[in-house]
């Protein structure tokens, strides 16, 4: 039986809900590291926020086994890859995780330690697909 994360998109509905969720999530993750923020200097963040949005959903559809999500996942983690257009370096990856953790844990009323953890679970298929594709 495989796991479909209903509780993640549940969760994520109800961030989505509060109007400042994205940007929640930029505050701590471009003040998580010195690296990060420099990395977005250039970045129009209206773009961004849309991208991002998109992102976990796919994120959350691609942990849960989504083909069609991989297929998205993929080019994703092929533009952050040392040779793709916005290249991330796999250690700055448990910052942006930890800085969704977080995020989700200040805006989704229902958020508690379990929920919490099911999204560190479900991110880190997510974040290990980034780091191979490196």
């Amino acid at each position: 039986m495989s796991d479909h994360y209903d509780d993640l998109q549940q969760s994520y509905g109800r961030c989505l809900r509060e109007k400042n969720f994205i940007e929640r999530f930029y505050e701590i993750f471009l003040s998580s590291h010195p690296d990060i923020a420099p990395m977005f200097a250039e970045t129009d963040f209206q773009k961004q926020r849309m991208a991002l949005r998109r992102g976990i959903s796919a994120a959350i559809s691609h942990a849960a086994g989504s083909s069609l999500a991989r297929r998205t996942i993929d080019q994703m983690a092929d533009a952050h890859s040392r040779t793709g257009h916005a290249p991330v370096p796999p250690q700055l990856y448990p910052y942006w995780l930890n800085s969704l953790l977080q995020a989700v844990s200040e805006t989704d009323p229902a958020a508690n330690p379990q929920l919490i953890e099911r999204w560190r679970q479900g991110m880190t298929v997510v974040t290990d697909t980034f780091i191979k594709h490196h």
